[in-house]
């Protein structure tokens, strides 16, 4: 089930997985090396939950998994991308404690002298358990993001690595105005994506704003009419499936959105040059090299599952603790 795979770390070690999984919040559909994650819980404007939680992060194992998935498509299904926590509980929505529906519950944070154990799993947020595993994906994620996208609709969408909207797409960092915070890990992601001063106004403010204030505030690459949306996103994904290493790409990811929080360059050096030179002996730059000279399509044999060097993870994995 998926709801019992939360606690693994399947960027360091891919494993294949059963496939056709009857997901009942989200739709998983591969087309031509194309994965489409979708949200579907249209009659709700796909508002999260806890089983859309595991089953996210289960759809990003199982692309892991499959080196037939060389990108990733997340959208919404109807029209809204995600239009937040399901608030059907009440005031109790962000009760944790209060709430007996939650999948990652398990016990009580309360200690035996009655203080809140800050540690137990139970106090986790589910919104930064899909993100810190968007955040460890080996596929490249572009999220296409067809309409209304507020609270952990917003938030989701920030490890996603390039995030196109439809013009229709509505934006909103709403948490203060719902008594709360922001959640998902944005208070690392969000001035990365967008600077920090950005960041504090939306967030302060909790409004909600259109596709052209995103694109202007840097959150979205473009926006699109409707119709334009997914075929632009498939366009992105399809050059990287045809046209780069699929090893390659993993580890440029990690690269990336590792060294954003590195103290200093020479991690980055360390990393990269480890990358160059494993790389470099690989069947894979030689292919590189030789169908460029040759003038043909590129044929890379290195597999995700099999093929990433030895020093891959070079990061400790973090606990919550």
């Amino acid at each position: 089930m998926p709801g019992e795979i939360l606690e693994k770390s399947p960027a360091n070690t891919p494993e294949k997985l059963e496939e056709n999984v009857d997901y009942k919040t989200i739709k998983y559909e591969v087309e031509d090396n194309i994965l489409t994650i979708t949200l579907h819980r249209p009659e709700k404007m796909n508002a999260f939950t806890g089983e859309m939680m595991a089953e996210l992060i289960d759809a990003f194992d199982r692309s892991d998994a499959d080196d037939e998935v060389r990108a990733v498509i997340v959208t919404g299904e109807g029209k809204a991308f995600c239009a937040g926590a399901d608030l059907s509980a009440g005031a109790k929505t962000f009760d944790y404690e209060a709430r007996d529906d939650r999948p990652d519950k398990a016990g009580t944070a309360k200690t035996s002298s009655g203080e809140i154990d800050w540690s137990h799993a139970s106090v986790r947020d589910g919104g930064g358990r899909v993100t810190l595993r968007i955040y460890e994906s080996l596929k490249p994620v572009i999220g296409a993001i067809n309409g209304a996208a507020v609270g952990i609709g917003v938030t989701m969408q920030l490890p996603m690595d390039i995030r196109l909207a439809s013009e229709n797409a509505r934006f909103g960092f709403v948490f203060a105005r719902r008594g709360i915070v922001p959640e998902a890990c944005s208070s690392w992601f969000l001035p990365r994506v967008v600077g920090i001063s950005q960041a504090l106004e939306w967030t302060y403010s909790g409004r909600v704003f259109d596709a052209a204030e995103a694109l202007r505030g840097g959150l979205v690459r473009e926006f699109y009419k409707p119709e334009e949306l997914l075929p632009a996103a498939r366009a992105i994904a399809r050059e990287i499936a045809d046209n780069t290493a699929p090893v390659s790409i993993a580890l440029t990811r990690q690269l990336l959105w590792r060294m954003a929080g590195a103290d200093h360059p020479m991690e980055a050096h360390k990393m990269d040059s480890r990358s160059i030179f494993s790389r470099g002996a690989s069947a894979d730059a030689k292919e590189g090299v030789m169908s460029f000279l040759e003038k043909r399509p590129a044929t890379y044999p290195c597999k995700v599952s099999e093929d990433m060097p030895s020093f891959f993870p070079w990061w400790e994995e973090r606990e919550y603790k």
